[in-house]
């Protein structure tokens, strides 16, 4: 074997019974290095999600309880006008009257939302019927990956 010139070292690239040089990692310290980054990385991600998830819940959260003082004020303004309406009705009939009148246009309103309303609630369906399949077809998939 020659020796290399000078300020040179010979390179190495077998270790001393043939297998690899030593300062190259093994297979198992990459799997382990690519694992704990790969690990690192969704936690990354999660805590991103977490952080901007808690943003926009803050934004909805207000948001919420600007709308649900609007709907108060809304509230209101129906009693004060219903209460407006009666009074007007009691100069033409009997006050009582009057209010029997509005309760009861009240009350053929709120029949009629409270039947739409419910017709509407038994179309829902919260069973996520696509999401369950595509997970079935993740599933199959992931059982026969090379099909």
């Amino acid at each position: 074997m020659a020796l290399p010139p000078s300020g040179q070292n010979p390179p190495q690239t077998t270790g001393p019974v043939g297998g690899p040089a030593a300062d190259e990692p093994s297979l198992g310290d990459l799997f382990s290095d690519i694992s704990s980054d790969l690990a690192q990385l969704v936690r990354t991600e999660i805590d991103l999600a977490k952080a901007e998830l808690k943003q926009e819940s803050v934004k909805a959260g207000k948001a919420g309880g600007m709308l649900a003082g609007a709907g108060y004020a809304g509230h209101l303004v129906l009693l004060f006008a219903s209460l407006t309406v009666v009074f007007a009705l009691g100069n033409v009939i009997d006050i009582a009257w009057a209010a029997l009148i509005v309760t009861a246009v009240w009350a053929a309103g709120a029949s009629i939302l409270y039947v739409n309303g419910r017709k509407r609630l038994r179309a829902v369906n919260l069973k996520p019927d696509q999401t369950l399949e595509t997970l079935k077809e993740d599933a199959t998939w992931a059982r026969n990956p090379t099909n």
